[in-house]
């Protein structure tokens, strides 16, 4: 599985990867990178509360990671994560801004991370090599992800001559992988976010048994999905919301699709041949 980072959350990334976390730590990594620039300040209790786990179960992460407790976790932390501008947590910055303002203004992180993380282009202009190379190309995304799927696709669908969103699941969903297979695909996209659905997991490590390359956007690159994932591209989303806010992954299809057009030398062609017959059948409102 190869991942991308950004530069502020690749040194938390190389504590956490490589290790056997339970899911209840995965949880915990997963806050502590979307917070990378804030955890160094907060205590166990805080961190319990934003990953919505118990305070204990904060002492036994830090443990697993080789650490006497979560104050020496937090020591090093504030050794190898850097700063906030103000010496302070971001929480405290934002400590007059009402809910709403601080949904947004979390998801406006989550952006700036993402752009840190797309300073090394590579991963994802692989990716898009690899879509546009896959006839036809499959796009999973299921519960919360079907949204992000279809977005993909019906883009894709204008550049891309095959492409196949599959986004309900069900008994038929390893035969539509195992069609797109026998028609020549080589890879399959995912859209992967919380809560995972055990289907996708399964569906993945499916689709790779059956010799696809697995791409897949998920919200941490310790989501469930990393291990049956070819490669991951993370884009973390907002939580400061009852239901979760998908900013970044949706931006991050977009980025895709726009690598994917660059291994596609016919795409301005097939856009082009798009508007003259939308214009000629009127589609769209001057």
């Amino acid at each position: 599985m190869s991942t991308t980072g950004s530069t502020a959350d690749a040194r938390l990334r190389a504590l956490f990867e490589g290790r056997r976390l339970t899911p209840t730590q995965r949880r915990i990594a997963h806050c502590m990178v979307g917070r990378a620039a804030e955890v160094p300040y907060l205590s166990s209790v805080e961190v319990a509360e934003l990953a919505g786990v118990s305070q204990p179960s904060v002492t036994r992460f830090a443990v697993a990671l080789g650490f006497d407790g979560y104050p020496a976790l937090r020591r090093h932390l504030r050794e190898v994560v850097p700063a906030s501008p103000a010496g302070r947590p971001p929480s405290e910055e934002k400590a007059e801004s009402n809910a709403y303002q601080r949904a947004v203004e979390e998801e406006i992180a989550n952006l700036r991370r993402l752009a840190d993380a797309l300073a090394d282009p590579a991963p994802v202009r692989e990716a898009g090599r690899l879509l546009a190379a896959s006839r036809p190309l499959p796009v999973l995304g299921l519960r919360a992800a079907a949204a992000q799927a279809r977005g993909f696709a019906y883009f894709a669908a204008k550049v891309h001559p095959d492409v196949r969103p599959l986004t309900e699941g069900g008994s038929m969903l390893h035969d539509r992988i195992d069609g797109a297979r026998r028609a020549g695909a080589d890879a399959l996209l995912c859209f992967a976010l919380p809560r995972h659905p055990r289907e996708t997991v399964e569906a993945l490590a499916h689709a790779r048994e059956e010799g696809l390359t697995v791409v897949t956007v998920a919200d941490s690159a310790f989501a469930p999905v990393a291990r049956v994932s070819d490669l991951l591209v993370p884009a973390a989303v907002g939580t400061g919301l009852a239901f979760d806010t998908a900013c970044g992954p949706m931006l991050l299809g977009r980025v895709l699709l726009e690598a994917m057009c660059d291994g596609l030398p016919e795409a301005q062609a097939r856009l082009e041949e798009f508007d003259v017959r939308a214009a000629s059948r009127g589609l769209f409102v001057e």
